[in-house]
């Protein structure tokens, strides 16, 4: 027992640096001892299952995460409440026991903090979210998330209101996108009647307004929206916004919306790496598939599928639902051979589009070279002049600007740049068009060289 002690108290260490203090108190400060081991499990008990289920449901897989850390075997942590769960069977996933306002709230139950996988594309971002949900209204408000399609921002947000919920069932929590919010507002305007309106969006805790981007040129909806917001506000109630992009970037938007979402706290989300993908297809395979049909997919396989579809979540599950489907139909095992086979034409038809917009962001760097008179190299290599880095910047907001490519995507493109610089680099770009004449000329007359509107 002492190696898993000592496991147990490395574990614990790291999680004092993770959390706060006050919620490595709450969970963890009283569990100083494990109960048993056996079968590979590591058996802790707590004291009441209100804990037990907020350490299931949010904690358990960061747990398991650093076992796997420090452990060279296979080892999972289980939390109980008594000694006499331990010979029985362990389940995956935490029961829940929400009231009734769970209903109320348009949250998807599955989209918890537990299910949501981590790594260093996304890390920040879950932390900051642990942190708001554990201190709605005071720590960071508003929190606004933003990132591609399919990298997980619903899901983020919705886990913040699915804890908050289980925490406190008199919470009123609501999640709704922006068209909802749009919807709503607008759905019966000849009679004006806002009660019912007024009653859903302005009598809640914690709001959740999700792709606000749609909002964009919804000049009624924003004012209405600006008043909900400014009322949630200034009572401490917790907001929360997603966007396909930064506040700074919001077409047709009013001033004083963008204002207020930069008085809290943005932080992104980037595309996942290879290790994480791989993490994420076997999260789905647990989650979502009968494991006596998929417990012998070799790691190559899903190697495989990491390795083609890169840039969402969405696109990721969605090739390896095809092909467990196109392999379970046709008798085939699930070797890399069978996957090449069922992922073919989503492949061959991924790898032309992907060379067509390659194509395209080698045509902007070209046009930018050539105008101010610069080679191609000058502007994707190190140099920090500025004959350099001018170009440099607007080819970076140009191709952001036209193609609305991740940060991180458009930073491999120019030498290997963190995606903190092109932001920067965008903004930057940005904000001199408002005031900067003859670079406004300068970027208007590349894009007609582009043949691209203004």
């Amino acid at each position: 027992m002492e190696i898993y002690e000592k496991l147990w108290q490395q574990i614990l260490g790291e999680l004092q640096s993770i959390y706060t203090q006050e919620t490595y108190d709450d969970y963890f400060s009283n569990l100083n001892e494990i109960y048993k081991y056996q079968n590979n499990h590591i058996y802790i008990i707590v004291e009441n299952e209100w804990t037990k289920r907020r350490i299931n449901d949010i904690h358990l897989m960061r747990i398991n995460s650093l076992a796997k850390k420090y452990h060279p075997e296979p080892i999972d942590f289980i939390f109980i409440t008594d000694p006499s769960e331990v010979p029985g069977l362990v389940t995956s996933k935490p029961e829940y026991s929400f009231g009734v306002n769970y209903e109320n709230t348009n949250l998807n139950r599955n989209y918890t903090f537990n299910s949501f996988v981590v790594g260093p594309s996304n890390n920040f971002a879950v932390k900051v979210a642990m942190i708001t949900a554990e201190q709605p209204g005071t720590a960071h408000n508003p929190l606004y998330i933003f990132g591609d399609v399919g990298l997980g921002k619903t899901h983020l947000m919705q886990a913040i209101g699915n804890y908050i919920v289980e925490k406190d069932i008199n919470k009123k929590v609501l999640y709704a996108r922006a068209s909802d919010f749009i919807e709503d507002y607008t759905r019966d305007p000849q009679f004006k009647n806002m009660d019912a309106f007024y009653e859903k969006y302005r009598t809640i805790d914690i709001l959740l307004i999700d792709d606000i981007q749609m909002m964009s040129n919804a000049l009624k909806s924003q004012d209405e929206f600006f008043k909900v917001f400014e009322l949630l506000y200034n009572a401490n109630k917790q907001i929360v916004v997603t966007s396909d992009k930064p506040a700074k970037e919001l077409r047709n938007f009013r001033d004083r919306i963008i204002s207020r979402f930069e008085w809290g706290l943005s932080i992104d989300i980037q595309a996942p790496d290879q290790d994480l993908r791989v993490k994420i297809l076997k999260s789905k395979l647990k989650s979502s598939y009968d494991p006596s049909d998929y417990d012998h997919i070799p790691e190559e396989s899903l190697e495989y599928i990491a390795r083609m579809f890169t840039s969402n979540v969405r696109e990721l599950e969605g090739a390896l639902a095809r092909a467990l489907m196109y392999c379970k139909i046709n008798n085939l095992d699930f070797s890399v051979p069978s996957f090449e086979e069922a992922l073919e034409s989503l492949v061959s038809s991924k790898k032309a589009s992907d060379s067509i917009t390659q194509n395209n962001y080698i045509k902007i760097q070209s046009v930018v070279s050539d105008f101010y008179s610069v080679s191609v190299d000058d502007i994707v290599g190190k140099s920090r002049k500025s004959q350099h880095s001018l170009p440099r910047f607007i080819a970076m907001y140009l191709i952001r600007r036209i193609y609305d490519v991740p940060y991180k995507t458009i930073g491999e493109m120019f030498g290997g740049r963190d995606h903190s610089s092109v932001i920067n680099a965008c903004n930057s770009i940005e904000l001199e068009l408002e005031t900067d004449l003859l670079l406004k000329k300068a970027v208007n007359d590349i894009m007609k060289k582009l043949g691209v509107e203004k």
